[in-house]
């Protein structure tokens, strides 16, 4: 049973666990989902992390006690929904060039990891990653677990700017930059598809969302020139 914790007085925080883990943050989707398309009066906003979700809301429009309450009942109610969603995620496929001149971190973490760039892009490729949560910058999505053979620590000073599009490593996790910004995480490679998109009524629209399983589908340098002229 998850614990409800109070984060503050606008706020509350629903434990699952304290350890990475899929049928964790599998009950993290399932309760994140039901919020984000049924929302409780009196909330205002929901945030999933690895093990937890931070319920925020207006005290003057619910009480503590009664958003408690309703909450340990979605708990029930989303059961069978994070069975669901542990064994069955949404899929998707991301390009990625792993050459060297769209690469700058590429070729000095394989030298760390005793290996070839070509072998590090391997490994990379060959991993289904879970996007545990969005954070950081709007469709950033944080996802794990890499490899430990090429696991790296990010830079101690992040890039002023980082190219949209761009696959970097942070430890255990890897990540796509949904837009040009500044960043700390070991560029390995590009990929060219677009991950965030401003929709008719001004909300955002991204493509990956946590709970789903990706998998990087290496392409040539040519195939990303060419998407980009499509």
């Amino acid at each position: 049973m998850a614990d409800i914790l109070s984060a503050s007085d606008r706020s509350l925080l629903v434990v699952f666990g304290n350890t990475l883990s899929l049928n964790h943050h599998a009950r993290v989707v399932a309760l994140w989902r039901e919020l984000d398309q049924n929302p409780l009066a009196g909330v205002t906003s929901v945030s999933p992390a690895y093990a937890s979700v931070l319920v925020r809301y207006d005290p003057l429009r619910v009480s503590a006690n009664r958003l408690e309450a309703r909450l340990r009942e979605l708990l029930k109610e989303t059961a069978e929904q994070a069975s669901a969603i542990a064994g069955e995620p949404r899929r998707v496929e991301l390009p990625v060039c792993y050459e060297l001149s769209l690469a700058p971190d590429l070729e000095d973490l394989a030298k760390e990891a005793g290996m070839s760039p070509e072998a590090v892009a391997g490994i990379h490729c060959s991993v289904t990653y879970h996007v545990y949560f969005l954070g950081f910058a709007p469709g950033f999505a944080y996802m794990g677990d890499v490899d430990s053979r090429i696991a790296a620590p990010r830079h101690a000073a992040p890039r002023p700017q980082v190219p949209e599009g761009a696959v970097g490593i942070a430890g255990k996790q890897t990540g796509v930059y949904p837009r040009s910004m500044p960043g700390g995480w070991r560029l390995i490679g590009r990929c060219p598809l677009r991950l965030i998109d401003v929709t008719a009524d001004g909300g955002l629209q991204t493509v990956l969302q946590p709970g789903d399983a990706v998998t990087f589908v290496p392409i040539s340098r040519q195939q990303f020139d060419a998407w980009g002229k499509t």
